[in-house]
């Protein structure tokens, strides 16, 4: 009996010896191999937030050798049912894709003609986005530590989006407003005599049912707090993409736009956003991130209802970004202001310009260009690039934006206090070199 029960002591002992070896070695397998698509929390702390330039509608700016030399504004873009819209155009020596020189540049731009002294109040319907990442087996992924990949962007997300100064109003240098609404009477100061007109175009948002999109394997990246919540997702950009966008006609709704098209949660005359939690693109590997929205349109063929015309569903995604996200001090809606300003001077993604070139001093990066992209000029600026907001129990940061005097290359500015920039006019203070080549070469 006793050796019997030494013999059952002496065998316990080596299968706890055993699973104690088989536990280490587990452990160590864990330590050595994380998880390959885990990026460590800062590695957002040295990329440089960007947003990606959509295609939009055919360009618009052809040479015109023989075109009127004031300035002249009609009510809309024919053929296509849209949101309101107005167009002009502008005078300025320059160069097209290739390398033509051209001297009249047409444009449109959202809501009515600053002359006409009318409100135009457009509907801005705001579509929750929340994004699963999915593992091999086409399961919600999980981190190491069992965290499930999901980032929402719920109602709570959307409402402060809602209570930013981009739909409140707030006091600029210009008068009290919207922040894009200021921004384009800042920008046509000299066009509504300074001022005084009831010129104003004007979101009015609402909070839509919320979608959800599931990224495949291989095509996203994760980063976790110290406390192992989840910090942020990146998502290839192409793949993004082509969940967010209706792939053909007629629209069904196995992508976030073709469903809410179906539900009428946005329309044609609507300026929409799908709003994200801290997720951003990249574009072909990680490393270059960090894409934080865009603005785009869906292109849909025209019905019977609305006279067989072309459907342009006008809209953005932008992420909301947490504090401390990037080193640059991007938060909160930072790349939703700069997405909307865009949208507000080029709905269609089509308004050309004399090529311009915008670079930082301090670090040297920069952004060559012919379209009005009034975001692009500031976003590589490294003095300036934002303007804080307090705000219903938060500090919003908006982007400082480009005015069009900027890419009409006019001296002195017509603008609000002669500014290049919105809000902050101290942010952009002289203009690009130019005329300038295709490519922004000399």
């Amino acid at each position: 009996m006793v050796k019997i029960l030494r013999n059952v002591v002496w065998l316990a002992l080596v299968l706890a010896l055993a699973l104690n070896v088989s536990i280490s070695r587990a452990s160590a397998q864990a330590v050595t191999s994380p998880d390959p698509h885990q990026l460590p929390q800062q590695f957002l702390q040295k990329a440089v937030p960007r947003t990606f330039h959509h295609a939009g509608l055919a360009k618009n700016g052809g040479t015109t050798k023989n075109g009127p030399t004031t300035f002249a504004s009609t009510a809309s873009v024919a053929g296509i049912d849209s949101v309101a819209n107005w167009t002009g155009q502008f005078m300025a020596a320059g160069f097209d894709d290739n390398n033509n020189p051209q001297s009249v540049w047409l444009y449109a731009m959202v809501g009515a003609p600053p002359e006409s002294g009318v409100t135009t109040t457009i509907a801005a319907p705001i579509v929750p986005v929340t994004v699963r990442l999915l593992d091999q087996n086409g399961h919600v992924a999980r981190a190491s530590n069992g965290t499930r990949l999901i980032l929402r962007a719920g109602s709570t997300l959307a409402q402060a989006v809602v209570n930013s100064p981009i739909f409140q109003p707030f006091v600029y240098t210009s008068g009290i407003g919207q922040y894009n609404d200021q921004m384009q009477r800042a920008e046509f100061w000299n066009r509504t005599h300074h001022g005084t007109n009831n010129w104003h175009t004007l979101l009015s948002p609402s909070v839509k049912r919320g979608r959800t999109m599931d990224i495949p394997y291989g095509f996203w990246f994760f980063g976790l707090h110290s406390d192992g919540s989840i910090a942020y997702f990146l998502v290839d950009v192409n793949t993004f993409s082509g969940l967010l966008f209706p792939p053909t006609y007629p629209v069904d709704n196995t992508t976030v736009i073709g469903a809410a098209e179906l539900a009428g949660d946005i329309t044609t005359h609507d300026m929409s956003t799908f709003l994200v939690n801290n997720v951003y693109l990249y574009d072909g590997t990680p490393d270059q991130c960090c894409i934080l929205g865009f603005h785009s349109g869906d292109i849909e063929p025209g019905i019977p209802s609305n006279g067989n015309l072309l459907r342009f569903y006008v809209m953005n995604f932008s992420s909301w970004i947490s504090p401390g996200r990037f080193g640059n001090g991007f938060a909160d809606v930072a790349a939703l202001s700069h997405e909307l300003a865009e949208t507000f001077n080029d709905p269609f993604i089509n308004n050309l310009t004399p090529w311009w070139l915008s670079v930082s001093p301090v670090t040297g990066a920069g952004q060559c260009q012919n379209f009005l992209e009034v975001g692009d000029v500031v976003e590589v600026l490294t003095a300036l690039p934002l303007f804080a907001v307090p705000m219903n129990g938060r500090t919003y940061h908006l982007q400082n934006e480009a005015l069009l005097p900027w890419f009409e290359f006019k001296s002195p500015s017509p603008a609000h206090l002669a500014a290049y920039s919105f809000p902050d006019e101290d942010t952009l203070l002289s203009l690009s070199p130019g005329p300038l080549h295709a490519g922004c070469m000399p």
